[in-house]
């Protein structure tokens, strides 16, 4: 198989928050939305939000445990952008768990969580570089 992922969905409790969050925070504009999901190009895959109750009943699982099992990583330019988007996604509906900070193997570093608590990290690493399209390549 493939190495790639196509979709990354997450469940949430109320969509108009999530849609808040992600479209006011980050400053995203879904590809397609309805009363139940709603889904983000990235670079090269979909973030979907669907509304937990609905993701229960098509994987056929109840109570799926809530975020916080996993990170997602949002990688920005440079130090300073680190805390300027944790700032602003915190004034739509995210949850600071960690200020802007040097972890020890290098960058700069923190971590937000959405409305429906899936953790993201908000990064700087000089390892990292994003192509114009998003694309994110390791390289030291």
């Amino acid at each position: 198989m493939k190495q790639q992922i196509a979709i990354i969905t997450l469940g949430v409790q109320d969509l108009s928050l999530s849609k808040k969050f992600y479209i006011k925070g980050f400053g995203w504009t879904p590809v397609k939305e309805d009363d139940n999901t709603a889904m983000y190009q990235m670079n090269g895959f979909i973030l979907s939000t669907w509304l937990q109750s609905e993701l229960e009943k098509d994987v056929t699982k109840s109570k799926l445990p809530r975020g916080g099992s996993i990170t997602l990583a949002y990688l920005v330019k440079s130090p300073d952008e680190v805390k300027k988007y944790i700032n602003i996604l915190s004034n739509y509906g995210g949850k600071i768990l960690r200020v802007a900070d040097a972890p020890p193997h290098g960058g700069i570093r923190g971590y937000v969580a959405d409305p429906d608590d899936h953790i993201w990290e908000i990064i700087y690493n000089p390892a990292l570089k994003a192509d114009e399209r998003g694309t994110v390549i390791f390289g030291l």
